[in-house]
């Protein structure tokens, strides 16, 4: 399975995640933007970036590169993304059917990659922890966001 049918997957459950909680879900047309989708949340538009994860063996982690990448013919470019490029990115663990909710400033805020662990095999939480499943975030920015308007 190459990378763009995972792309795919993962917004398609995002989708469904977004559409099970009565949220709007807009789809952008082609790639071009940098986010994926737009939940509209009681009104308030939020722009969402979604990546997949893979499972690195060696580490026994799930990995995710937190970087955009522009490709074209020949050339590969890898890019960081800013604070205004979107709301929130949604990490997707195909294998585990589940997602990591992250805001633009703590998703930025990593290096290149994010490791989550979903083993029980540290004694110490990772910081990407506190992110599983957190779709409550989205709803409580939308709500914050309704009330500056």
């Amino acid at each position: 399975m190459d990378t763009k049918l995972k792309g795919d997957i993962a917004e398609q459950a995002a989708v469904l995640r977004a559409l099970k909680r009565g949220w709007g879900v807009l789809k952008t047309v082609g790639d071009r933007l940098p986010y994926d989708l737009v939940f509209d949340v009681q009104g308030v538009l939020v722009k969402v970036q979604v990546k997949s994860a893979w499972y690195h063996e060696p580490a026994g982690n799930y990995l995710a590169d937190n970087r955009r990448t522009k490709t074209n013919r020949r050339l590969m470019v890898r890019e960081l993304y800013g604070e205004a490029d979107f709301d929130f990115a949604l990490v997707y663990l195909e294998t585990l059917d589940l997602f990591y909710v992250f805001p633009v400033k703590v998703f930025i805020s990593y290096a290149s990659q994010i490791q989550f662990v979903e083993s029980d095999k540290r004694q110490r939480k990772p910081r990407s922890a506190n992110y599983r499943e957190a779709w409550e975030l989205i709803s409580i920015w939308a709500a914050r966001e309704e009330t500056r308007v």
